[in-house]
Parts: C-alpha cells; structure tokens; sequence
C-alpha cells in the first residue's frame, strides 16, 4: 500500500520565532566583550596588509616575511655537536663509495640504497625516489644524519643534524 502526503503545514509563528532566537544567539557582542557592554581594545584580525608604525584600531600587525619563513622550518636542521659531525664524516667517502658502485652498476632502486646503507652499520634509513633518483637520510651511529642522493650522473653524499620534523630525510 502507497501512502501519499500532502504538502507540509507551514510552522507555527511560535517554532518559527524560536528557531530564529536559536540561529541569532551568537551574533550579539563579541565573546570577549565585558558583561556591562564597553569594548575591549584588543585587536579582533590580522591588518589587511602589513602595517610600519602604529597599527590602525582594531587590527593585529605582522610580518609576512618571519611568517613565509615559519612556514618553512620543519625542513631546518637542528645543530650537530662538533664530535657527531667528525664521527658522521668518516661514514662520507664509505658510502659514497658505497653509493657509486650501485650508481655505475646500472639502475639504482631504494631497496638498493637501504641494503648499502644497512651494511655500513646507518640506522632508521629512509629513502624516497624523485625524478629518477634516489634520495636517503640515516642516523650514524654516533648521532647526526648522513644524507644525499644517488642520481643518474653522480652521488652526493652530506652530513648534518636531524630536521625539526623529524628524521634525517625532509618531507617532500
């Protein structure tokens, strides 16, 4: 059996006045603004473009400069005690001589680069292809990072601290 319904009955006054008081409870004065009504000084937004000198009523200053660089900082590297560094470059011309055997061998894949860096004793290897070629980071067993990449051409091999993120292999 197919029951049909008609139209909706339009709502009462008293729902829709309540529905309404519902929706506008928010809109009245800004949460931070005292209970007898006065306003606050406090900024309520950034300013629309960056501002040199007093900033205009109502608006946040700020450099768009420091923030863009921000933006960027989890790809920084934290700093290496100067015995880490020495303790991680004597791993550099072992692996890159590691590296450009496989290089020269033909093509070079991240299971590759994972196998040589786990021989020469690295730890937490991380490896990622980009273009064609392969790109690591690995803890030294004395602290710091050895990093670089095993391209078509040559190999490149650094050392350096961990990044702010995390790891020895930025994010891409």
């Amino acid at each position: 059996m197919t029951t049909h319904r008609g139209p909706r009955p339009p709502r009462s006054l008293a729902s829709t006045a309540a529905l309404l008081g519902v929706l506008l409870a928010g809109c009245g004065a800004p949460a931070s603004a005292p209970a007898d009504g006065t306003t606050t000084d406090s900024p309520t937004a950034a300013c629309p473009e960056p501002v040199t000198g007093e900033a205009p009523e109502g608006c946040a200053t700020y450099d768009p400069e420091r923030l863009t660089s921000g933006n960027e900082q989890y790809r920084q590297r934290r700093d290496l005690p100067e015995d880490a560094v020495a303790a991680s470059e004597a791993l550099v011309s072992a692996t890159t001589a590691s590296l450009e055997r496989l290089r020269v061998a033909g093509p070079v894949s991240q299971d590759d680069v994972r196998a040589a860096l786990d021989e020469l004793g690295l730890l937490s290897v991380q490896t990622r292809t980009g273009a064609g070629d392969v790109l690591f980071g690995a803890v030294a067993p004395e602290g710091g990072c050895v990093f670089g990449a095993v391209e078509a051409e040559a190999v490149t091999v650094e050392v350096g601290g961990g990044i702010m993120d995390g790891g020895c292999l930025p994010a891409q």
